[in-house]
């Protein structure tokens, strides 16, 4: 079986994220850069169906040539091969973008199963992996939280409001990874050794056959960025009596804070 796992680097949440002088973006000078966390289970359950069914794992990426560290991770953790396509327009896309280049690339390469993370942390987008599936003219099932494959066909069980429910479709087919799927494993010592010999390809937007101008523009742009207020601090209200405290607590709450 063949595997594609879409993947992205995306600040590590314990970093402190700064807007640039220019407003509209954030300083990466002192990020630490990390798969996504969604991406990670997709990794992880690649991994298990390769091992379940055979085949191979493909990490494909778009973006900045820093990318390819986030790529190597996964190799890591067990996948086989990489692929980056490396442009600069990539870099200013947004999810829809995105989608348009890895259809472009994923159309000169065969798969039965594409596995993606429901969305990156980093913009909350939820797009690529519905939009890829789009246009790769394939069934596409998000928040999956559990998967059988047999007989071509994949059933997957996803969250829904207040549950979950089971669909099947034929392969080749795309999912999207939830929380609660599986636990993604660490990257050991020999994994880290044999990840610097695996394959991994750095293609333009020439090599995979789309120009930049097929991409098209961001349906949504930045226009400015602001930190939140600084919270003021608390007051402590004193009184004679429980009763005294209570009184001036609802006046607060009506007067100053508004919200009864």
């Amino acid at each position: 079986m063949e595997i594609i796992v879409l993947l992205k680097q995306v600040p590590a949440t314990e970093s402190f994220i700064g807007i640039a002088d220019d407003g509209v973006s954030i300083k990466t000078e002192d990020i630490k850069w990390v798969i996504n966390p969604y991406d990670e289970y997709a990794v992880e359950e690649a991994l298990r169906i390769r091992s379940a069914h055979g085949g191979t794992v493909t990490i494909i990426s778009a973006g900045p040539e820093r990318s390819v560290e986030a790529i190597r991770t996964a190799l890591a953790m067990g996948a086989d091969k990489g692929v980056l396509i490396k442009s600069p327009a990539a870099d200013n896309c947004d999810g829809l973008g995105i989608a348009r280049i890895l259809a472009a690339a994923l159309k000169n390469i065969e798969f039965d199963l594409i596995i993606a993370g429901q969305r990156a942390v980093d913009d909350d987008n939820f797009q690529v992996g519905t939009a890829l599936a789009e246009f790769l003219s394939i069934p596409n099932i998000s928040l999956v939280v559990k998967e059988e494959i047999a007989d071509g066909k994949i059933r997957c069980c996803r969250t829904v409001e207040g549950g979950t429910v089971v669909l099947e479709t034929p392969l080749p087919a795309l999912f999207t990874t939830q929380k609660g799927l599986n636990e993604p494993r660490y990257a050991s010592l020999p994994g880290i050794m044999k990840a610097k010999r695996k394959p991994l390809d750095i293609k333009s937007l020439s090599d995979i056959g789309i120009d930049a101008s097929e991409i098209g523009e961001p349906r949504a742009k930045v226009l400015a960025m602001k930190l939140p207020p600084e919270r003021e601090g608390g007051r402590i209200i004193k009184g004679d009596s429980s009763q005294a405290i209570a009184a001036e607590l609802v006046k607060a709450l009506h007067e100053e804070a508004k919200v009864v």
